[in-house]
């Protein structure tokens, strides 16, 4: 496994060293669980790539696939669906080097130490990988309008061949989605979906192609600004929408170039286009993430009474060590306890139960 090192284009001196003290940690993770691997004499296998993953798999932009969400240096590209099909990849060589690696105790790529890495059962052997269906990423552009302090996007965009889906490429993917039967299709990535300029149609050609299958978006809210695009949003079954504070001071000191007042009147009009057309879909999420400026129990009651006032159907309040000097320390004293019900994400407050679906996991 390779010394640490960050290759992101970031002149913020602040922001270069966060980058230095993440990828140094995921590195030191790396070297640990080689360590354990080798004390032990078991090896590790990838669920995303034995095909038993919800999330992780991602088709980006230019069409390449990536085996983990954050393969912002292209480390993770296991393929490129303009030169083979995706069973070609899922089954190909640069896979299976991957999980040949991991099942000796190695550690292929830095994003590993933190992604879906599984000590290998009992007998030894890894899982037969087969074809995913639970679930998968697709990105449709790596633009976004917002530059958030804890996102690599730039990065990633530097390596892209293409930061936009041709509506005809979405088309195919939609196709592909369908073909392998997905369950959930993510429609985000290191993108703001709705900075896409085909997005009006893009999600009702999704939602044709794949009926019955759970559709996420997750979007800053800013660009969710017109009918066109909360008509094609009913296409969705989830969007999140991720406002991180009460007021603008609060967002911006992560999500900058956001706008706090659009963002909100953006999920207000998003319910109030729902609800008057009688739809319990999409749901409806604010997606708020713990910072050490945002935290405070009098701000978090009054982001749950914002919530409950606008009419969104849950807000959640999701932990971070991204930037590292933001990490929330009330979170880890347990302050946070009394706050809704735990979740996977951390804690959730369910405002409109009567919208939730059964068999929505949260």
């Amino acid at each position: 496994m390779a010394t640490p090192t960050t290759a992101r284009p970031i002149k913020n001196p602040k922001l270069r060293f966060n980058w230095i003290v993440s990828d140094f940690f995921r590195w030191a993770v790396g070297r640990w669980r080689e360590l354990r691997a080798k004390i032990s004499g078991r090896g590790y296998y990838c669920s995303v790539l034995a095909g038993d993953d919800d999330y992780n798999l991602t088709i980006n932009s230019d069409l390449t696939v990536s085996c983990n969400c954050q393969d912002t240096d292209g480390s993770g590209h296991i393929g490129d669906l303009r030169e083979n099909t995706f069973e070609e990849i899922f089954f190909g060589p640069t896979a299976q080097h991957f999980r040949d690696e991991l099942a000796k105790g190695n550690v292929p790529i830095p994003t590993c130490a933190r992604c879906a890495m599984r000590p290998l059962p009992a007998s030894g052997v890894a899982p037969k990988p087969h074809l995913p269906d639970r679930g998968i990423m697709l990105e449709n552009t790596v633009r976004c309008n917002v530059d958030c302090i804890g996102c690599a996007r730039e990065g990633a965009a530097n390596i892209r061949t293409s930061k936009q889906m041709t509506l005809a490429e979405l088309t195919q993917m939609g196709e592909l989605v369908a073909r392998l039967g997905m369950k959930q299709l993510f429609y985000l990535n290191l993108g703001e979906p709705f900075l896409s300029p085909n997005i009006c149609q893009e999600l009702p050609i999704l939602r044709r192609q794949n009926p019955d299958c759970r559709i996420v978006v997750s979007t800053n809210g800013v660009l969710l600004n017109t009918d066109a695009k909360r008509e094609a949003a009913l296409s969705l079954s989830h969007i999140l929408f991720s406002v991180h504070g009460i007021n603008h001071e609060m967002l911006d000191r992560y999500m900058r170039r956001s706008n706090f007042e659009k963002a909100y009147e953006a999920m207000k009009a998003m319910v109030a286009y729902r609800d008057a057309r009688g739809q319990k879909l999409p749901l409806l999420e604010w997606k708020y993430v713990i910072f050490n400026w945002n935290d405070h129990p009098k701000t978090i009651a009054r982001a749950i009474e914002m919530a409950r006032e606008i009419g969104v159907d849950i807000i959640s309040f999701w932990p971070t060590h991204n930037p590292f000097y933001g990490s929330s320390w009330r979170w880890h004293l347990g302050q946070f306890n009394r706050v809704g019900d735990k979740c996977w994400k951390g804690r959730e407050v369910i405002l409109r139960p009567e919208n939730i679906p059964t068999d929505v996991i949260h």
